[in-house]
């Protein structure tokens, strides 16, 4: 494949169009004909052309227009992703780009991936989850070249990650829960499209067994990672014929979810009912009681994430590829030792 020096003249030259209708197809305007978009973008691919809006900052030969792509629907991780990962584009110079991709788009048109990013300058991508858990996404991904880092705990190939440990991470709260004295521990599960759901999920199974506690379904009920999904899954486990006397609700929008439906039922927390969650977002801390919760350092990630950017993969051993960062308990006043 050819360097990526390629200037938009040579693009035109190599279509049979003038840069000007190179130009349009970039800006995506709708003046230019289909068949002569896919004479553009076969000359773009051919000669691994990227357009430079940022020309000044990247003289200096270090600086970057990074991509930060997410479908996550969790306001509290979005936040702090958005912060880390601004710190550390600022802290090199780099260019950030934020964007949500079109999930319809993303399933129906085999060219969006490569069509929206050879129209911009992104050189980097960091991809959150689940995105960043989408096997056919990310083939496109590295098949257009770009350099990536995954945040999450799916791993790709000879790529680079960044997570925490989703599987110890839930055992320890669980077992903290299991410590406090309490038994009949209900789950808020995340979306099956979010690999971390389904190995929250195992870490719960690992301590409830540990225990010697057999997993009850009825204590089990599925969210989507939002307040409002928290709130539902909470009804359902206070109204069955099972009720827990704790919830473990594996992310903190679910559990502030979990808390306001407790509330409105006339339960107090912790006194009646121990709720905790999972990531340690801003919510966590602002809400009454403030939210027992594992602290899933994404800012930190974030950052680690963007500075792995700037290395040489080929430097990095294959074992170290994924990087896992540490996790913690944080224990507030929304859990208390279960009374007899």
């Amino acid at each position: 494949m050819r360097r990526s020096g390629s200037t938009i003249k040579e693009v035109a030259q190599k279509a049979g169009v003038s840069p000007m209708t190179v130009s349009r197809v970039l800006n995506n305007q709708d003046v230019v004909r289909e068949t002569t978009k896919r004479r553009v973008f076969d000359a773009i691919r051919e000669l691994n052309y990227r357009p430079s809006i940022m020309a000044r900052s990247l003289a200096n030969g270090r600086s970057l227009c990074v991509g930060l792509l997410y479908t996550n629907p969790s306001h509290g991780y979005l936040s702090e992703l958005l912060l880390g990962t601004l710190s550390a584009c600022r802290e090199r110079q780099h260019l950030l780009v934020v964007d949500k991709p079109d999930e319809d788009l993303l399933r129906r048109d085999p060219q969006y991936v490569e069509q929206t990013f050879l129209r911009s300058s992104i050189q980097a991508l960091v991809v959150a989850p689940p995105l960043s858990e989408d096997a056919e996404f990310m083939a496109k991904i590295a098949a257009a070249e770009i350099r990536y880092i995954a945040l999450g705990p799916v791993h790709w190939g000879n790529g680079l990650s960044v997570c925490i440990d989703e599987i110890a991470a839930a055992e320890d709260m669980t077992s903290h829960l299991l410590e406090l004295g309490h038994r009949d521990i209900g789950l808020i599960r995340g979306p099956a499209a979010h690999a971390a759901s389904a190995l929250r999920f195992e870490g719960y199974k690992r301590a409830i067994e540990k225990a010697g506690i057999p997993v009850d379904e009825r204590l089990i009920a599925d969210g989507n990672f939002d307040y409002h999904s928290g709130r539902e899954a909470a009804r359902r486990l206070l109204s069955g014929d099972k009720k827990p006397t704790a919830i473990f609700a594996t992310n903190d929008d679910m559990a502030c979810g979990a808390i306001g439906f407790a509330y409105e039922q006339g339960l107090r927390i912790p006194r009646d009912l121990s709720v905790v969650g999972f990531d340690d977002s801003p919510s966590a801390a602002a809400n009454w009681p403030p939210l027992t919760t594992i602290r899933q350092p994404v800012r930190e990630m974030a950052e680690i994430a963007v500075g792995l950017l700037d290395a040489d993969i080929m430097t990095i051993a294959p074992d170290q590829r994924q990087r896992v960062v540490p996790h913690t308990l944080v224990k507030r006043e929304s859990t208390r030792p279960l009374l007899d």
